[in-house]
């Protein structure tokens, strides 16, 4: 069992729960455990919301008001990316364009309203890569995980 889909959305706190939304229906349709759908609609969540707040200009008349969320339920793994138009991450010295972790994420207090979404990202994933898109710039933040499938799931992969 294959399934993926691509959204194009604008960079308004609204998409969010759009693409929030989606996911755990395409999830819960297909019978992906209910704890793996939790842990991947929150890592969505925050990955959006990152590309919501930094992705680039906020002009609704050109690409750079919008980003992208591809999902892949793939056989036994699901693979998100999220996608935007913005200033990338800072780039690496040695290496300015090649794609690059960002430096550590500093411990943020446990009442900080901002500042944790990809060190979330990173717990809640068996593996993430984030990095800057090549040529047009922006950064790319992906992450993927095993799924375990609900007992007699309708559209468990064999």
């Amino acid at each position: 069992m294959s399934i993926w889909w691509s959204l194009h959305l604008r960079r308004e706190a609204a998409s969010v729960p759009l693409a929030r939304r989606l996911l755990l229906g395409t999830m819960e349709t297909a019978g992906v455990d209910p704890d793996i759908c939790f842990d991947l609609s929150v890592a969505l969540s925050e990955a959006c919301a990152n590309a919501v707040e930094h992705g680039g200009d906020t002009g609704h008349d050109d690409s750079r008001g919008a980003y992208r969320v591809t999902a892949y339920l793939d056989g036994e793994k699901c693979r998100i990316e999220v996608t935007d138009s913005g200033p990338g991450f800072p780039a690496s010295p040695a290496a300015p364009e090649v794609p690059r972790r960002p430096a550590p994420v500093a411990a943020v207090s446990y009442d900080a309203e901002s500042g944790r979404g990809l060190s979330l990202i990173e717990e809640l994933a068996d593996h993430v890569t984030i990095g800057n898109k090549p040529g047009r710039g922006g950064a790319v933040v992906s992450f993927d995980k095993i799924l375990k499938w609900q007992k007699d799931a309708p559209l468990m992969a064999v």
